[in-house]
């Protein structure tokens, strides 16, 4: 059979140690050579010890299992938070991006776009004044007034004279 220290004994049944001591004192206990106590004998003068020690380990058990349901609440709560937070600051910036689109003004038809100038050289020299033509327009003149309006050309200017070297100033004749 088992043997058992008198703390052990003690904590089985849950009773103070000098409980376990006075009985052994009177007789009704008895200890083996070893001074350990036979467990038949504690069950004889006791009873039956009651579970306690299953219980306390099923306490440990839910302990453990409770602090790691604790934790992962913590965990979740603090994904709510997280999340909330990122969805504040997605509707913060969407109002922003809404705003910004606001305050831009909205293309107009009129404005044209940049052009390559190695496809402005082949397109022909027609389509090139029509375009320089509807370039300049500026939504003020009609249609009409463009086609009437008259191209300044430039008058001729004078050729200058061909630069000269100092001693061909004085050497050469006035050419």
């Amino acid at each position: 059979m088992k043997t058992l220290t008198v703390l052990e004994l003690s904590k089985l049944y849950n009773i103070n140690r000098q409980t376990i001591y006075n009985n052994i004192k009177k007789g009704i206990l008895s200890k083996n050579s070893d001074n350990k106590i036979d467990l038949a004998e504690a069950i004889r003068v006791f009873g039956e010890p009651a579970k306690k020690n299953d219980v306390k380990e099923s306490v440990k058990l839910d302990s453990s299992n409770s602090t790691e349901i604790l934790l992962l609440r913590q965990q979740i709560d603090m994904l709510k938070n997280q999340l909330d937070d990122a969805k504040e600051r997605e509707s913060f910036y969407q109002n922003q991006i809404e705003t910004m689109q606001r305050l831009l003004e909205a293309p107009k038809a009129d404005i044209t776009t940049f052009t390559d100038p190695k496809s402005e050289s082949t397109m022909p020299i027609d389509s090139k004044l029509e375009a320089t033509q509807t370039d300049k327009y500026d939504g003020l003149t009609t249609t009409s007034e463009i086609k009437n309006k008259r191209i300044a050309v430039p008058e001729p200017v004078e050729e200058t004279p061909k630069k000269r070297g100092f001693l061909s100033r004085f050497f050469l004749p006035n050419g």
